[in-house]
């Protein structure tokens, strides 16, 4: 194969017809480029979902979940053969939370497939400034085992989780939050529970996940914290 002579009538069609392959040019550069950039975008999207759904979510997660009884009274009657109904069947009154958890939480850390363990106290509460009152989640943890296995500090973009861990007063506020009630570290912002109860506590750093409809609701506190919030041990 001769590639002078391919070279040469590849290029007696470039310079012969300048401005078709100025255009043909133009149009792959502009196509490979957008793709390069759908790429970069999809890439960085799919990074940072992973990184909050896999840095923040346990790889199993223990509740006590309530539910109606399998077996309810009735069934046990002896009309087999009659029609039977039950109006306004109500779940057993039981505590929501896990029974023997401390226990629990030991047994689990001394297993060799666990990697850590640490528990968790969720709340609903509403942040108070003046006369705004914005609905949140507030979760409370144990700050440094937080950060050692979910990688906490890595969205902290004010403050510090050491800060809050030694500070049982403190609160890690997340940046949509701070943002509305223009507040910063080192304020206090108070915090009122579906029960009522009211505590103020110190901004001891801000946390940015990346997404709004997380950084609008969500802070962190000490798990004591949490159950003072809510009125439970």
């Amino acid at each position: 194969m001769d590639f002078r002579l391919i070279l040469s009538i590849s290029r007696t069609h470039l310079l012969s017809r300048k401005k078709q392959s100025l255009i043909a040019a133009l149009g792959v550069t502009f196509g490979i480029g957008t793709y390069i950039i759908m790429m970069g975008f999809m890439s960085g999207l799919n990074g940072l979902l992973d990184g909050l759904i896999l840095n923040r979510t346990p790889h199993i997660h223990l509740y006590n979940e309530i539910r109606l009884s399998e077996k309810q009274p009735i069934d046990r009657s002896n009309y087999a053969n009659k029609e039977r109904f039950v109006h306004s069947v109500k779940p057993v009154q039981s505590q929501t939370r896990i029974h023997d958890a401390v226990p629990l939480i030991h047994f689990l850390e001394k297993q060799p497939y666990s990697k850590g363990v640490t528990p968790q106290v969720k709340a609903q509460a509403f942040y108070l400034g003046g006369s705004i009152q914005l609905n949140g989640s507030v979760t409370g943890i144990e700050v440094m085992k937080e950060a050692e296995l979910y990688n906490l500090s890595d969205y902290v973009v004010e403050g510090s989780c050491q800060s809050l861990a030694s500070n049982e007063n403190g609160i890690l506020l997340g940046a949509g939050v701070a943002k509305k009630l223009s507040l910063q570290v080192g304020d206090m912002v108070q915090l009122s529970s579906t029960k009522g109860e009211i505590l103020s506590l110190k901004i001891e750093g801000l946390f940015q996940s990346g997404l709004a409809d997380i950084d609008n609701i969500q802070s962190y506190v000490n798990l004591k914290t949490a159950q003072r919030l809510m009125g439970e041990g």
